[in-house]
């Protein structure tokens, strides 16, 4: 009697579970971020900058805290900006351009896979972000709020998640030029403006009526009140419910996978 023949039975080799083709992806995304020294710059280097330059400077003097405490929340509220929004927008825009986005949604790894892989991928490069800024702001004298961590950080993830649908929605009906130049210019705006970076009573008379409407203002303003006061604001948190919500619902609807 012959053996049966090695190709027989040897099972057939399929595609690797859901969860573990999303964590590979993830971590290919999260590395690509890391590597890329143009998207480094703007999430860490350039949120650091800031940092120091608020605590070094007057202008968060006499709003009910140090300048290092009162400017962290913001710096953190920059960093899910940066990452969620224009580096995700910016690179999710080429790959788009250059047919990535076609050829990984017709694999195993799908779309669902691949949007999932690239919310992992914010995911993990915040947690780094939080870890470099939070040990840059101690040695400047960051004393947050113990009690504020908690919902800080749900109002980052949270955050992360309606800037990621901005820019999924911006990165998926545009072209990947005026991606480029729309999120660039939309994180100077926000930044410098919008209520993320420098609270509210400090912007000009007409900034102020409309920050809190923006997704940049309400995440900068509910993480200063978690970590000052150690409260949550549930407007604000519908208010970036509702950035997360609507711009995630058109991005399903209009997205444009080539």
């Amino acid at each position: 009697m012959t053996s049966p023949s090695p190709v027989l039975s040897t099972p057939h080799a399929g595609p690797a579970p859901l969860l573990r083709r999303i964590l590979l992806q993830g971590r290919y995304e999260t590395l690509t971020m890391i590597r890329n020294g143009e998207q480094l710059i703007l999430a860490v280097i350039l949120p650091l900058l800031a940092l120091v330059g608020l605590t070094v400077t007057p202008l968060l003097d006499g709003l009910g805290g140090s300048r290092v405490d009162i400017a962290v929340p913001g710096i953190l509220a920059l960093c899910a900006m940066s990452t969620a929004f224009t580096g995700q927008g910016i690179a999710t825009g080429f790959d788009r351009r250059y047919g990535v986005l076609r050829f990984l949604s017709t694999t195993p790894l799908g779309r669902t896979g691949l949007i999932a892989g690239k919310i992992l991928a914010v995911l993990a490069v915040l947690v780094l972000q939080v870890l470099v800024v939070g040990a840059v702001a101690a040695l400047l004298g960051w004393q947050p709020r113990p009690e504020g961590w908690l919902p800080g950080l749900g109002l980052l993830v949270l955050g992360a998640a309606a800037f990621t649908a901005l820019g999924l929605l911006v990165a998926g009906t545009v072209r990947p030029e005026a991606t480029l130049a729309i999120t660039n210019l939309l994180w100077i705006l926000l930044g410098a403006l919008g209520g993320i970076v420098v609270p509210a009573e400090r912007l000009p008379v007409l900034a102020q009526n409309i920050v809190h409407f923006l997704p940049s203002g309400a995440l900068g303003q509910s993480l200063r009140d978690a970590f000052l006061h150690g409260d949550v604001s549930l407007p604000y948190v519908l208010v970036l419910l509702l950035w997360t919500v609507v711009p995630g619902a058109a991005a399903v609807r209009w997205f444009k996978w080539n």
